[in-house]
């Protein structure tokens, strides 16, 4: 998921939001179709590793991100985008990440399963970094049209940067080192301090949008991922998969379902309203989580609600691409506007 899924949806906003960054032209042609069909060979390469060898499936994977952390970089440096440097740091994360977890299956010694947890992590400190800047402001606009005396989320301050420190340390400490025990206390503050960041957003007056409060539910699972976390390094009372599917299907399947969403609509020129349809995907990804979550508490209906879990998963992603096809795939229907990313 981190570097399959990940680098693709990754990839996905980097390359529909930087040009609105630089105002530089997108990728388009012949080289956004090269890197999509070095997404599509790693993945090739990942299911027939045991045909083609190790040794050749890693290269082959690690092509995608290697490319991708060049052109994003050419990007950011010749458009002297400095806010956004975080983002090639990101990037350069998953490509160390993903070595990592090849060199693990070619042999070399690495702690336990760094590489995969890198991988997540960076996701994760993605989620907290870009939600934390479209989050607010989409709700800001929202509100702000629909009564213009409406009050409107706190802005970026210190709460915000203590959020942020606090979310990067807990995550490369899970990252690199999960058994330690400073690290559930990490987790812990950084859940807290995501709370409270998010608490300031004015999530409970956006129930009237689904395209809303979807965004807010995603970061909201980034802090209960990281509660369960902590409470699992100190007491633990459910499995530590549990945790994890909180911050995976939980935290990166939502936020990215709500992005790919909103983002559809608006560079497709549709109201950014969201449909029954777009409801109900975005019901399907919540179900999923919350499956995926209490399966191991259920019993005898672990793997029924595990079933039901990838069910609902599939669902939601396949919902998406049929949903949101003939807009992806057709002309725009209105004229340019704000980018809505």
């Amino acid at each position: 998921m981190a570097f399959g899924y990940g680098g693709a949806v990754v990839a996905g906003f980097l390359l529909t939001a930087i040009p609105n960054w630089t105002g530089r032209l997108p990728l388009q042609g012949a080289p956004l179709g090269a890197l999509v069909a070095l997404w599509f060979c790693g993945r090739l390469a990942i299911l027939f590793s045991g045909a083609i060898g190790l040794k050749a499936s890693a290269i082959i994977d690690l092509a995608f991100p290697a490319a991708f952390l060049t052109v994003v970089a050419r990007e950011i440096f010749t458009g002297r985008n400095w806010r956004n440097l975080p983002m090639i740091g990101a990037l350069a994360s998953l490509l160390v990440g993903n070595a990592l977890t090849h060199g693990d299956a070619l042999g070399f010694a690495s702690p336990g399963d760094v590489g995969n947890r890198l991988g997540v992590a960076t996701l994760l400190m993605l989620v907290s970094l870009i939600g934390g800047r479209i989050v607010p402001s989409f709700t800001h606009n929202w509100l702000v049209k629909q009564d213009p005396n409406s009050p409107t989320p706190a802005q970026f301050d210190s709460v915000d940067r203590t959020a942020l420190v606090a979310t990067a340390v807990a995550l490369l400490t899970w990252a690199f080192a999960p058994e330690s025990p400073l690290t559930p206390w990490l987790e812990l503050a950084a859940s807290g301090a995501l709370a409270a960041r998010l608490a300031r957003w004015r999530g409970e007056k956006t129930f009237a949008e689904p395209l809303l409060w979807i965004l807010h539910l995603g970061y909201a699972w980034l802090s209960v991922g990281l509660l369960l976390l902590g409470l699992n390094g100190l007491a633990p009372l459910l499995p530590p998969t549990a945790a994890l599917h909180a911050l995976t299907v939980g935290a990166i399947g939502t936020m990215t379902l709500a992005v790919m969403t909103r983002a559809s609509l608006g560079h497709t020129g549709r109201a950014l309203i969201a449909g029954k349809r777009t409801t109900a995907i975005y019901a399907m990804i919540t179900i999923a989580a919350l499956l995926r979550l209490l399966a191991p508490v259920l019993g005898p209906h672990y793997s029924l609600a595990l079933s039901l879990s990838a069910v609902a998963w599939c669902g939601a992603f396949g919902g998406f691409a049929l949903f949101y096809f003939k807009a992806l795939t057709h002309p725009r229907v209105g004229p340019e506007g704000a980018p809505p990313i």
